[in-house]
């Protein structure tokens, strides 16, 4: 059985995440990135969508989860579009989610707070 990885990098949703009551009302942009391990299968071989992980519907998954219901950790985002995208498609092995935040309320400057989750978890 061979294994291939598909990676999406920096999708950019706006959503309404966090601890504090500003990042609900304000919204924000978060950027996640998806490395998904899937077993080839006939994929490889037959190159035919059905065979493999069509990486639109998986974007359309994050991006429903993402902008989905409030979270106040992205923590608990990663592990749903993990989690999610492994029910979804029987043909990924591993799912890793980066999610990134620009703008956590800290006391200082920094490029952008990130949180990686991988399902299943070993």
């Amino acid at each position: 059985m061979s294994i291939y990885t598909i990676r999406m990098k920096n999708c950019a949703f706006f959503a309404r995440h966090g601890v504090h009551d500003e990042e609900e009302r304000l919204g924000q942009r978060f950027y996640v990135d998806a490395e998904l391990t899937v077993d080839a299968g006939n994929a490889l071989v037959r190159d035919s969508i059905e065979n493999t992980v069509d990486y639109g519907t998986a974007f359309t998954a994050i991006e429903r989860i993402i902008t989905g219901k409030r979270r106040y950790l992205i923590e608990a985002l990663a592990l749903e579009c993990a989690k999610s995208l492994c029910e979804h498609f029987p043909q990924i092995s591993r799912a890793e989610i980066t999610v990134r935040k620009p703008n956590a309320p800290v006391p200082g400057v920094l490029d952008h707070v990130e949180v990686t989750v991988a399902w299943p978890q070993e």
